[in-house]
Formats: C-alpha cells, sequence, structure tokens
C-alpha cells in the first residue's frame, strides 16, 4: 500500500509540475531514487506519464484560449498573445522538444494547442522531451538507469 501511495505522489506531482502551476517534481524523483527502494525504470515511466498527462492538459487549454481572449480576466494580453503564436510559428513543433525546461516549457504546450498542433505529433515530441528528461535526471542520481 505504502508503494502505490508511494508512485501515486510521484505520479500527481509530475503530473501538475507539466501544468501551468508553478511546481517541481524532479526532487521528489530524485528523493525517491535516492531511498533505492523503487526500480528506477519504474520510478522514470511513473514520472513521465504523469508529465505528458500533464502537458496534454496545456494542450487542451490551449485549444480553448481563443472562447476567452477577449474576456477582462484573460491573463494575457492580444499583444502578448499575438507574439507568443508568432514565436510557436517561427519554431514550429520543434520547440516541443525544449517542453521539459523549467517556466518556458508549459507555456509552449499551451500553444501548440492554441495553434491546432496535432495531437499524435504533440504527444510524440512532448514524450520525447519528458522521458529524456527523467531518463538524465535518473542516470545522474543513480550512476545508470535499470
Amino acid at each position: 500500500m505504502i508503494d502505490l501511495a508511494a508512485y501515486l505522489g510521484l505520479f500527481l506531482s509530475a503530473l501538475a509540475a507539466a501544468t501551468i502551476l508553478p511546481m517541481q517534481s524532479e526532487a521528489v524523483l530524485v528523493g525517491m531514487l535516492l531511498t533505492e527502494t523503487y526500480p528506477v525504470l519504474a520510478l522514470v515511466i511513473v514520472a513521465s506519464f504523469g508529465n505528458v498527462l500533464g502537458s496534454l492538459a496545456n494542450w487542451c487549454l490551449g485549444r480553448w484560449i481563443e472562447r476567452f481572449r477577449h474576456r477582462s480576466w484573460f491573463p494575457v494580453g492580444d499583444r502578448a498573445l499575438g507574439r507568443a503564436q508568432g514565436w510557436y510559428r517561427r519554431y514550429g513543433r520543434w520547440s516541443l522538444l525544449a517542453s521539459w525546461v523549467p517556466i518556458v516549457g508549459d507555456p509552449i504546450t499551451v500553444l501548440a494547442g492554441a495553434l491546432r498542433e496535432p495531437l499524435p505529433t504533440f504527444l510524440l515530441l512532448v514524450a520525447i522531451a519528458k522521458v529524456g528528461r527523467y531518463a538524465a535526471l535518473a542516470l545522474a542520481t543513480t550512476g545508470f538507469v535499470s
């Protein structure tokens, strides 16, 4: 039961960290890796799955962003949103490989949704980025990935 709760905690921290919420999941993963209680591969898979799912939530948010763009409470002005969309159009879908980068990665995934990046392409590129980041973190922490 404790193992399930630990994996669920990792999953939820990775999910929340990938949304527009200001959170980090790396410390949770590293802490669990350092206990040497859990299989490294299982931790990387759970964290990656949660993080990709959180990015999918951002993509969905982006798909709906135009509905609320002109509301008074909308947090981003037309000019800033236009600049961001221009940036994404310039660098394209390959910028999703930077979706793992703190601060800039989450807005990239929202923009991908707003600009109607096809879901299969989005998921593939984001999964490569997220799995790669967690695998590198696991490798740096443990010295190997098993």
